[in-house]
């Protein structure tokens, strides 16, 4: 291959998607030359995020997956969108249109990108077969529903052909379409290039959780017809069949090299104008970028390494000495609250290589980090159930990880994973290649100040958004370096704080996220402010969480009013307050747990657990329970969980105070208080502390001269022991200071804050917090006193009020067309009486279950 041209004049590009947008980009914010670029497309409508696809069906427009339309107003360039290119004139350098038109260039750019492959099976043109690819896609998938769901006079029932990235969004899709959904997956476990069988079997089951069937290890063989001529069902090659009413194919992509095999171009055998790390193909005058471009053999269907060829691209045509370093096919799925991150070298296939890998079946979680074999360097990593360590983890790639795998692999709010300073070269966004170092040059040398000021300089965040954390990180500490305030923005919708986000939405007296974000934000929202707001409303509002569009905002849990479980199943909790149950209650939980098969458990929240309760099974199970006189636990929630309380003065012979009436009264009072983080209290009827409440959020003991307050305790990965906040409090000047620390932490914390560190925070710390909770130093204490007297007389169970509502019940079902069939995969095997051991795919690592967790360590 021989040098490209260093400065050419006439630029044609041919295609107009994400790719050719970025090169465009690139290449004129970077210079002044008179390039004259002209870019050719097929579709009619200018280049759109088909990474956002899948919000098409939650509300988004096609011009709000449009990008930058602005790049398109310098004089330099003109789409022409609609008008694809049907042959190039390596000769005469020419490329000619469907409109017949002769277009000359000095260098030509293949972005032509790819095609949605189906599966070569007879039936697989049938009206009702789809691919999941463009705007026009979805569209046609969507209008399809809405005419046959009416024909038929029943919601549809779907399947994806392809259990990779794009099948399991493509699932989403159908569903929020009302279709009951399957995903067909051929081999043995869903992403399979992505995720080994451990973390494939975890999905799984976060999948069908969530309502979606999942087949594995089935190969379709025919697709098959009703009368009408539409497809009916499918049949796989052990001869089994299964109906349809749509099929979407989620096989994977092939290169639109068309163009280039037809002029003469080395295209590779699998696909893919073949090309070096320059982006040069053996034309000296044609690049080709993005998913048409096969390197070192490969072709990979992600937009990060299309990016990245199109700046190599761009800085080439600029003089610049850039190279293509090769594929990042780094992935992170984000599905209704499933969380899937897969990096580097997932597999472990470095020789040598060790795993360290963490599963909790009861959360849905399971994490592996792949090491050198000294385990100093990370190689890859493998998240499901919880990402949330992706943003630090895959900067390190290739790099020392710098402290013990085992506290990044940790849950959420557990261990702190290690802090410092990434080192410039770390790659940040792998979709736009943008290291550490960029970041930092952003805010020293060309005065960004915050997050969404630094993704429109550099890119970082402007595709996928999972760096957008890691970015915000580095963007406060360099500003702190600089003796420069640090934003405290929510997130890049909303740049006010959670704290001033509570207070404009207090002020303002709105009622909605999306007047909410109309008013004070920008956006659609993510799921960083969307269940920060949905808590804030809980509060200032007081609605059900499920009405209205506010039932969208809840976190997994919120949205079926239970937690979800290692295997798809849900637990259900009643409330028992203070631990106090009468025998009859006893009985009544009995009788549910053994008529509806669930494994039951008394918690360290002196509860009654109930586990392997299914999807539909919810309802039923919860009118029972509200017949004998219980009430949701609210275990699922961001809210009070339990007051733990001894037997105090009642029946213990060193019970100074009666500590079981307290806590009662506590639970009935808070029950329901949705909060940036859950709350637990104890009671202990003397110093003895049998309800280890110095362990809570709120810890209360008993004294002879009244009560004792703690306050920011908690256990968990980093207990923490509450500190004394007053001592010897009537019961009336106890309820009022819990009142008060209550709604203070509610309208300040920030989003997912414990007490603890919020106080700790706090301007005086402690004696802070006593000043304005007992003497009124911020003059809001009525204020407070108000809201809790509010929250208390406007309480209502949430699943009594469920009961009572029809369409909520709606999304209490398995399947959308059978609500009363349960769910095939899932199954309760009996061990020591009741309790349910680990499943062979849970086990499929090696681990051992030891308390529901496993962590492993294998070379």
């Amino acid at each position: 291959m021989t040098a490209v041209d260093p400065l050419p004049s006439r630029i044609v590009v041919v295609g107009a998607g994400m790719v050719a947008h970025r090169f465009v980009e690139s290449l004129l914010s970077r210079t002044t030359d008179p390039w004259h670029v002209t870019v050719l497309g097929e579709e009619r409508r200018l280049p759109y995020d088909r990474v956002g696809l899948t919000s098409f069906f939650s509300g988004a427009t096609p011009d709000d997956l449009t990008l930058d339309p602005g790049v398109f107003d310098d004089d330099r360039v003109e789409l022409l969108p609609g008008e694809p290119v049907i042959r190039i004139n390596r000769a005469e350098r020419t490329v000619t249109t469907a409109a017949r038109r002769d277009i000359p260039y000095d260098t030509l750019v293949l972005a032509t990108g790819s095609y949605a492959a189906k599966v070569a099976v007879d039936g697989s043109d049938l009206p009702g077969c789809f691919v999941y690819r463009t705007i026009d896609d979805v569209q046609r998938m969507r209008d399809f529903v809405a005419a046959r769901s009416a024909q038929l006079g029943r919601p549809l029932v779907g399947k994806v052909i392809g259990g990779g990235l794009l099948g399991l969004e493509a699932a989403g899709a159908l569903q929020g379409l009302d279709v009951a959904c399957t995903v067909v997956q051929s081999s043995d476990r869903l992403m399979s290039a992505q995720l080994d069988l451990a973390g494939g079997n975890a999905l799984r089951r976060l999948i069908e959780a969530r309502g979606i069937e999942v087949l594995t290890q089935a190969r379709t063989t025919r697709l098959d017809p009703d009368r009408s001529g539409s497809v009916a069902g499918l049949e796989f090659q052990d001869g089994s069949y299964v109906g349809a009413d749509i099929v979407v194919f989620t096989v994977g992509v092939r290169p639109r090299d068309e163009l280039a095999r037809a002029a003469g171009l080395p295209a590779d055998p699998r696909g893919g104008v073949v090309i070096d790390d320059r982006c040069r193909t053996a034309d000296p005058s044609i690049l080709a970028i993005g998913e048409v471009a096969s390197f070192d053999g490969q072709c990979i269907g992600l937009v990060a390494p299309g990016y990245a060829m199109a700046e190599v691209a761009a800085t080439r045509l600029l003089g610049g000495d850039a190279t293509f370093p090769g594929f990042d096919d780094s992935t992170k799925l984000k599905l209704s609250g499933v969380d899937v991150a897969s990096f580097g070298d997932a597999f472990a296939r470095t020789p040598g290589a060790l795993d360290v890998s963490y599963a909790d079946p009861v959360a849905g979680v399971y994490k592996k980090l792949v090491l050198s074999d000294d385990a100093k360097t990370l190689l890859g990593g493998i998240l499901v159930g919880d990402a949330s360590a992706y943003g630090s983890l895959r900067p390190l790639l290739g790099s020392a990880l710098g402290a013990d795998p085992v506290a990044y692999l940790m849950p959420e709010g557990g261990v702190e994973a290690p802090g410092g300073d990434l080192p410039d070269e770390a790659i940040i966004c792998s979709c736009s290649s943008v290291t550490a170092g960029r970041i930092r040059s952003a805010v020293h040398d060309d005065g960004c100040t915050d997050a969404g000021e630094v993704k429109a300089c550099t890119k970082a965040g402007a595709t996928c958004g999972s760096c957008l954390t890691t970015v915000k990180k580095i963007v406060g500490q360099e500003l702190a370096k600089m003796g420069q305030t640090v934003s405290n923005a929510l997130c890049e919708h909303f740049d006010m704080s959670r704290r001033q986000l509570f207070d404009a939405v207090r002020v303002s007296g709105l009622d909605t996220f999306s007047a909410v974000i109309e008013r004070f934000g920008r956006g659609r929202g993510c799921d960083i402010c969307k269940p920060a707001l949905a808590s804030i409303l809980s509060v200032l509002v007081g609605r059900h969480v499920l009405d209205g569009e506010n039932a969208t905002l809840q976190d997994t849990n919120d949205h079926v009013m239970a937690n979800m479980q290692k295997d798809g199943t849900y637990s259900v909790v009643p409330r028992m307050p203070g631990g106090e149950v009468t025998p009859e209650g006893l009985i009544a939980v009995g009788e549910i747990a053994r008529d509806f098969g669930l494994y039951t458990k008394i918690t360290g929240g002196q509860r009654v657990d109930m586990f392997g309760a299914r999807l539909e099974q919810l309802p039923a199970i919860w009118a029972r329970l509200i017949d004998a006189g219980f009430e949701s636990g609210h275990a699922y929630g961001k809210s009070l969980r339990t007051v733990k309380s001894c037997v105090g003065s009642t029946w213990c012979r060193y019970g100074v105070l009666d500590s079981v009436g307290m806590a009662v009264q506590l639970e009935l009072r808070y029950r329901g208080l949705r909060a940036p983080h859950k709350l637990k209290l104890g009671v202990s009827g003397c110093a003895r502390e049998c309800a280890e409440a110095r362990g809570k959020d709120v810890g209360v003991i008993a004294t002879e001269t009244g009560w004792n307050m703690y306050v920011g305790g908690n256990g968990g990965f980093t207990p923490r022991h509450a500190q004394l906040l007053a001592e010897g409090l009537s019961d009336a000047e106890l309820l009022t200071a819990i009142d008060r620390f209550f709604m203070y932490y509610i309208r300040t914390a920030d989003r997912l804050q414990r007490t603890a560190p919020w106080f700790e925070e706090l301007e005086g710390g402690i004696e802070g917090l006593r000043e304005v909770i007992f003497e009124d130093s911020l003059g809001i204490c009525a204020d407070l006193d108000a809201a809790m007297a509010a929250h208390i007389d406007n309480y209502e169970d949430e699943w009594a009020a469920t009961l009572r509502d029809p369409e909520k019940l709606k999304r209490f079902q398995s399947f959308v067309n059978a609500p009363d069939t349960p769910d095939p995969s899932i199954a309760f095997v009996p061990e020591r009486g009741q309790i349910r051991p680990a499943s062979p795919e849970e086990r499929a690592a090696g681990g051992v279950l030891i308390a529901g967790t496993t962590l492993e360590v294998r070379r």
